[in-house]
């Protein structure tokens, strides 16, 4: 993998999930460190739980027999990457605070109450686009399009962990249209976990062609519960300061969905870098939980005739960089704006 792909394509999703003081704690080196109270004043005993609750989280990964890879946070489930789900690879589920699904469990099992069964192509969290060559990679069924996950390889482990994956984006006949190179690294930032998620689209097999239609494109699907409609609370606020169904369409930094879950507020955030290509985006987002940012989409956001799209040329590459923010309380409570302006200038 190039050092381009690496600088230029990323995409992040932060859990921010609370740290809790333990006495006995997987070392980062193997096996346990017991702390002996007895052996310790009161006052060095406080700073010693203070400088381990501030320690770097261990990540690990889990596989299952069909390929799974659970990724684990200090030995609590982040997300799974899911080779194939319908039609394309997915995260699932997005676990938050508290031990919180953000993301809605329909289709992959069977839906939680409040959740609508609905748009089965919604799984949790995706990317693809509605016309690649005039092929329907956002949907699923007969005459659309398949992304086949082909190598995921984990790099790292430790303090972080690392995947890359390569997969075909094909035809119903079969055909490859194009290639991806994804390379997903989960780790903490500023006491949340994080997952950092680099893609670089490839015209391997000759020109391709992104359509002008809002059917697209790095998605997620929210739990029921904190959709707008669902009318308990749920609220959508983008970078301008707009809200709820003013927000689709518009181009913005970043956006944020909360609601509540059992009585507490939690949010997903996914937020544009300024080098990612057509930055700022425009927002694919619904008040009935489809969360999704759209760099090519035009005309449905506008009005007007379609336009041509977005070709890219046979051997080059396009980088297209998020992060996803899944955080406890308000927009205002998270600090997005500020969670934005640390994202600005990651490398």
């Amino acid at each position: 993998m190039n050092s381009t792909f690496i600088d230029r394509t990323r995409l992040t999703l932060v859990l921010c999930i609370q740290r809790k003081t333990y006495h006995l704690f997987p070392s980062l080196m193997g096996g346990l460190v017991v702390l002996l109270f007895s052996t310790f004043p009161s006052h060095a005993l406080l700073a010693k739980e203070t400088a381990l609750d501030n320690a770097p989280a261990s990540y690990t990964v889990g596989t299952s027999d069909d390929g799974e890879m659970t990724i684990l946070r200090d030995g609590k489930m982040v997300t799974k990457l899911v080779a194939r789900s319908g039609s394309k690879p997915i995260l699932w589920p997005l676990v938050g605070p508290d031990g919180m699904h953000l993301s809605r469990a329909y289709p992959m099992t069977a839906a939680k109450p409040g959740e609508a069964e609905d748009h089965i192509h919604h799984r949790s969290l995706w990317f693809t686009h509605g016309e690649v060559n005039g092929i329907d990679f956002w949907a699923e069924g007969e005459g659309r399009g398949i992304i086949q996950q082909t190598e995921a390889i984990v790099r790292e482990i430790g303090e972080r962990v690392v995947i890359e994956t390569t997969s075909d984006w094909l035809s119903s006949e079969g055909k490859r249209i194009l290639s991806d190179k994804r390379k997903l690294t989960f780790h903490d930032d500023e006491g949340c976990a994080a997952i950092d998620f680099d893609i670089q689209l490839i015209a391997s097999d000759g020109p391709v062609n992104f359509g002008d239609t809002k059917e697209g494109s790095f998605g997620i699907r929210v739990a029921g519960p904190i959709k707008v409609d669902a009318k308990q609370g749920g609220k959508i606020t983008n970078s301008r300061g707009e809200e709820d169904g003013k927000t689709w369409g518009k181009p913005a930094e970043w956006v944020d969905y909360t609601g509540p879950i059992d009585g507490k507020t939690y949010g997903i955030a996914i937020l544009n870098h300024p080098s990612s290509f057509a930055f700022p985006t425009r927002w694919h987002v619904r008040t009935y939980g489809l969360f999704a940012a759209n760099p090519f989409g035009v005309h449905h956001f506008v009005g007007g005739e379609p336009t041509e799209g977005v070709t890219l040329a046979a051997g080059n590459t396009m980088s297209i960089r998020y992060r996803v923010l899944l955080h406890a309380g308000t927009t205002t409570d998270a600090d997005i704006a500020s969670a934005w302006k640390r994202y600005e200038v990651t490398p």
